[in-house]
């Protein structure tokens, strides 16, 4: 079973030893599994949204977007979530953003609040879609 990286200039860079995503086949269709995402700048590589964690909930939504547009998917075509927080107590403003890119049949989710994200950010976002 071959596995294919994604990799697009329209979202951060790994900053480490991962992929931003692996696109995987499956029967007709296509898995991709997207690493998580936190609100990097793609054209700076610097945080944005400092202590805004709305700002930085739609700088990973665009991220996360950028991925799954490299690897032929959208956000219609997200099955499963797993988001990370840094205060739960952000949930609320963080899901408002979040369920926006999710218009009908939102994918299967987890929110966990984390003792620390990279490079501080206040959110982190992963995602598995499925394309045929």
């Amino acid at each position: 079973m071959a596995h294919k990286m994604i990799a697009t200039e329209s979202a951060p860079k790994a900053i480490g030893p991962y992929s931003q995503a692996i696109a995987v086949p499956l029967g007709q269709g296509t898995m991709i599994f997207c690493s998580g995402q936190i609100p990097l700048s793609y054209a700076t590589g610097e945080m944005v949204g400092a202590g805004d964690v709305r700002a930085q909930t739609k700088q990973v939504m665009e991220n996360l977007g950028a991925v799954l547009k490299a690897a032929g998917a959208d956000f219609s075509r997200v099955v499963r979530t797993t988001i990370f927080l840094a205060d739960l107590g952000d949930f609320g403003a963080v899901n408002e953003i979040y369920g926006s890119h999710f218009k009908e049949a939102p994918p299967a989710r987890a929110t966990v609040q984390v003792a620390g994200l990279p490079r501080g950010a206040l959110v982190e976002i992963d995602a598995i879609a499925v394309i045929s």
